[in-house]
């Protein structure tokens, strides 16, 4: 009977054949509604090489075809046809086609990506056309061309004026486009104002971006009254329309509580499906969340392999931690080189830390010439433009030659002008002053930085003054004062100080000789890698000295001090007894 009535309707008016098939799509039998259309369309009738046009678009029984529907859309333009003048602009801009060719050029089309990209001058062409004519859809494709098209073809004012027409006319695209015009800028609170409305139009019109930017103008009282609770629920609309910093700001939003209640589960959930989707800052949210753990311990790897996604992106604080991960070991292999990759990554990004960072490893060796180079030449720049910071890493890398030649005096310039807002830049300066480097040797002065360095709280500062107050270096002897400053330092896990300490308790100085307690101290100094440390503590167990005699264990450290180069361990080692007598109390005290 279908056979029948499709035969039939050969011979019916081209209206009928559009009423039959539309009647044919609503029935669901897309198929015969677009083999009646095509027979149509080849034959000439405007409206039915419009409908195939976008059957092709819509896959509405056909497979899907940019090219074919480019071509039966652009025969309809030619005819005139105003939609599918408006549509055949869309798709210029929306897919690489070549509009018109013959039936091969097509076929060849559907196997071949043309790789010309947007053809704007197109759709400025057949969009100006359909926009004079009234189509509200072409008005906001002409906007998009003027305002967001290549250079030669912009005209912003122009743009904002279609976009208006668009938008009069009932585009939900034309709304979205003006809004986003009048707010470009530095608008007035009376456009920030139209902007909220005309957005809200967009997004009632089903525009995700839309319900997104509703959300931002909401949360930061852009237009519209300060609404914390809207603007997660606009960022809540957004994300579940695919929108994916809707995703990251409703999966943050429920992370943290905000406008809404906790859910760190499902919070967690949106923000992987952002970062998933390229969100570099969703993906750093996630990596930090693992790095810090919560309830469970932080689980390195999994925000390592988080941090990676986002810094490939370029994300600077990713790149940072990822970098730490690799200089510390957690999560990843300890690799100073990857670690060193990483700070240049985020330095390139613009972290300042990450160029601090990146130049200590430098100074340690990590890194290729060029990025120490570049590291000097970053620190140089900043620091000609008045950065104290940048002054103080670029007086280092002068001093220690670090992407150049060393210049000490250059370097003590840069230092002592660091120095009035760094407390890393007042010790390095006192340092080179009390050496005498790149300065007259002033060690009273070096003492001034150094002590103000110290009481800022810097351990190597604390320490250096310690030493000071020793040897009496710059001022007075004060050896109380100075046990105090180690005691603190090596306290926090300063290795030299725990040496020094126990060396002070040792004998010799100011401070009542303490000896089981300078053994405890070189002990924890040597088993911090502390060469001469070592050596103290196998002369220590060797003699007794501390109330103990232990000759396996005195060999075991004299030998681990003489595989760190510390002087004097082999004749120690030498002078214990062939055969190792058990441990036995000394007299010693």
């Amino acid at each position: 009977m279908s056979r029948f009535v499709d035969r039939l309707s050969g011979f019916l008016s081209p209206d009928a054949r559009l009423k039959r098939a539309e009647r044919l799509v609503e029935k669901g039998d897309r198929a015969a509604a677009f083999t009646l259309l095509a027979r149509d369309a080849k034959s000439g009738n405007v409206e039915a090489q419009y409908r195939v046009g976008r059957a092709y678009l819509e896959a509405s029984g056909v497979p899907p075809s940019a090219t074919e529907a480019s071509y039966w859309l652009l025969k309809a333009s030619e005819a005139g046809h105003v939609d599918a003048q408006a549509r055949l602009a869309a798709l210029c801009i929306h897919a690489s086609v070549r509009p018109g060719g013959d039936a091969g050029e097509r076929a060849t089309a559907l196997f071949e990506a043309s790789g010309a990209g947007p053809d704007y001058a197109m759709a400025l062409h057949w969009g100006k056309k359909a926009a004079d004519a009234g189509s509200a859809d072409a008005q906001a494709v002409v906007a998009a061309v003027l305002s967001s098209g290549p250079e030669e073809l912009r005209d912003l004012a122009a743009a904002e004026t279609w976009y208006r027409r668009a938008a009069e006319g009932g585009s939900a695209q034309g709304s979205l486009g003006l809004g986003l015009a009048l707010l470009r800028g530095e608008p007035t609170e009376a456009q920030r104002q139209e902007a909220a409305v005309v957005m809200t139009h967009a997004a009632n019109g089903g525009l995700p971006a839309a319900l997104y930017l509703l959300g931002v103008m909401n949360d930061f009282a852009i237009g519209v009254p300060r609404d914390i609770a809207k603007a997660v629920d606009f960022y809540r609309q957004s994300a579940e329309k695919g929108v994916r910093s809707g995703q990251a700001r409703w999966g943050l939003a429920l992370l943290e509580g905000r406008g809404v209640d906790k859910d760190t589960t499902t919070g967690e959930s949106w923000l992987r499906r952002a970062a998933l989707a390229g969100d570099a800052e969703a993906a750093a949210l996630v990596g930090d969340i693992y790095a810090k753990g919560g309830e469970l311990p932080p689980n390195y790897a999994e925000a390592a392999m988080w941090f990676a996604r986002a810094a490939e992106q370029g994300h600077g604080a990713a790149a940072r931690a990822l970098g730490m991960l690799h200089l510390t070991g957690a999560g990843l292999a300890r690799d100073s080189d990857e670690a060193a990759r990483w700070f240049r990554t985020a330095a390139e990004a613009g972290d300042k830390a990450s160029q601090t960072d990146l130049a200590n490893l430098l100074l340690k060796g990590a890194g290729g010439e060029e990025d120490k180079v570049r590291t000097r030449e970053w620190f140089q720049k900043a620091a000609d433009s008045g950065d104290l910071v940048a002054a103080f890493n670029f007086g280092v890398c002068l001093a220690e030659g670090v992407g150049g030649e060393r210049d000490e005096r250059s370097a003590a310039i840069w230092l002592r002008r660091a120095a009035e807002g760094v407390v890393n830049a007042q010790y390095w300066y006192g340092r080179m002053l009390t050496e005498g480097r790149g300065v007259e040797q002033d060690p009273a002065e070096g003492r001034v930085w150094i002590t103000r360095a110290a009481e800022a709280g810097l351990l190597d500062a604390q320490v250096a003054l310690a030493e000071m107050l020793v040897n009496g270096r710059g001022g007075e002897r004060n050896h109380q004062a100075a046990h105090d400053l180690f005691e603190r330092a090596a306290k926090q896990g300063h290795v030299g100080a725990m040496f020094a300490l126990a060396a002070l308790y040792g004998g010799g100085h100011d401070i009542e000789v303490n000896r089981p307690l300078a053994q405890r101290w070189f002990r924890m100094a040597a088993e911090r890698g502390h060469g001469v440390a070592q050596m103290m503590l196998g002369r220590y167990l060797a003699r007794g000295l501390a109330g103990e005699q232990d000759i396996s264990q005195a060999r075991t450290w004299l030998e681990r001090a003489i595989a760190n180069g510390a002087p004097g361990a082999q004749a120690d080692i030498a002078a214990l007894p062939v055969s190792e007598p058990a441990k036995v109390a000394s007299a010693a005290g």
